[in-house]
């Protein structure tokens, strides 16, 4: 074969191609095509600039990376998303509180933080047939405060107290009575009041609910567990739940914390009930299942934000702190001197135990550690 070949010189193969014309070869003295740089490689390609086969797992490293970017994108989407969400339900759970109760000025000195917890014999927004459903009464006047907890937030353990009822207490400008009769008298701004001025500690927040309010909060967390060691039956409350654990819904949770004619000691025994009842409720409603699950979540906190009357400066995140405290506390009764303190004014009345109580609330309002001796605990009547 000719060396030459319409008009491009090709080496014999094995012969470098030196760009130079063989001595004697056809069109001697014609110059050859100039020796080129060498191609530029790239990616799956040779040397001679000519496009070849990929290397090893290139294609497949191609699209992989496609593909993590593609996971990393939606993945970033989905949490975009969800905070969102989570910050959009915030504010919306927060606007729905009820704001309506101005705290009084307090003038003394008191370390954590304190709260009071109302359980209103409110009967508001209940039809006739709810309020004979639901045993509380027709009843028509003032509104007086069923139960009554304080929950004090400080440097240790949260520490959980009941004031009872009948608590026979100074209430300003009404003189010596039963301290319930406070929210009937000026509502929660008095009621704060004097609880302040019999314990020395001052209230930084305020939280009131109703029975139709429990009601409604109890069936929107799908009801709480309650382990009961013997039968309750009382017309009055219209409890009627069997000895051991049972799921009750928002009926029966209210006959069961409005249930003192079960026990020898009634109000005594009730007051440690609605404690256990309210630790039951809040462990149900900071659990994964409720506050993991939007349909349940958020249901459950725009009803408990709307069903709750709270101070001004209340949010929803001190509501968070308080519910989380009341999962374990430390818990106890006011000291208590004499249940069936006679009055001249108020019928039968509980009197304090005046030493004791003064210590309690002394070691409260400085941030100190609680003796044992005054925490009576809890035990489900």
């Amino acid at each position: 074969m000719s060396d030459w070949q319409d008009g491009w010189y090709r080496p014999e193969p094995g012969q470098p191609g030196t760009g130079q014309v063989p001595s004697g070869g056809a069109g001697g003295g014609r110059a050859a095509w100039p020796e080129q740089p060498p191609a530029r490689r790239g990616p799956g390609l040779p040397a001679t600039g000519r496009p070849g086969p990929a290397g090893p797992g290139t294609g497949r490293r191609r699209q992989s990376g496609h593909r993590g970017r593609r996971i990393a994108l939606i993945v970033g989407l989905v949490v975009v998303v969800l905070v969102v969400a989570l910050v959009g339900s915030y504010f919306y759970v927060d606007s729905k509180l009820n704001r309506s109760v101005t705290l009084p000025a307090f003038s003394g000195q008191s370390a954590g933080q304190n709260w009071l917890i109302a359980g209103a014999d409110s009967r508001q927004g209940l039809s006739q047939q709810q309020i004979v459903s639901l045993h509380v009464g027709d009843v028509t006047g003032t509104e007086n405060s069923d139960s009554l907890m304080l929950l004090h937030i400080g440097s240790g353990r949260p520490v959980l107290i009941s004031i009872p009822r009948d608590s026979y207490v100074p209430i300003p400008g009404y003189g010596d009575n039963k301290i319930n009769a406070a929210l009937g008298f000026g509502g929660p701004a008095l009621l704060v009041k004097t609880v302040e001025n019999v314990t020395g500690l001052q209230i930084n927040h305020y939280m009131g609910i109703g029975f139709g309010g429990l009601v409604s909060v109890v069936n929107q967390v799908g009801g709480v567990t309650m382990c009961l060691p013997k039968a309750l039956h009382d017309y009055d409350s219209g409890a009627n739940i069997p000895a051991g654990c049972h799921n009750l819904d928002g009926a029966q949770a209210l006959a069961f914390v409005r249930d003192r004619h079960s026990f020898a000691n009634e109000d005594l025994q009730r007051i440690e009930d609605q404690r256990a009842f309210l630790k039951a409720l809040l462990d149900k409603a900071t659990s994964p299942g409720v506050y993991l699950n939007p349909f349940v979540a958020l249901p459950f906190g725009s009803a408990a934000a709307s069903s709750i009357s709270v101070d001004q400066g209340t949010h929803l995140y001190d509501l968070i702190q308080a519910a989380l405290a009341l999962r374990n506390p430390q818990t106890g009764t006011v000291p208590v001197a004499d249940s069936n303190y006679e009055t001249a004014n108020a019928g039968d009345a509980l009197l304090w135990n005046r030493s004791e109580a003064l210590q309690l609330f002394n070691d409260l309002k400085n941030n100190q550690q609680v003796p044992a001796d005054l925490l009576t605990g809890t035990t489900v009547g």
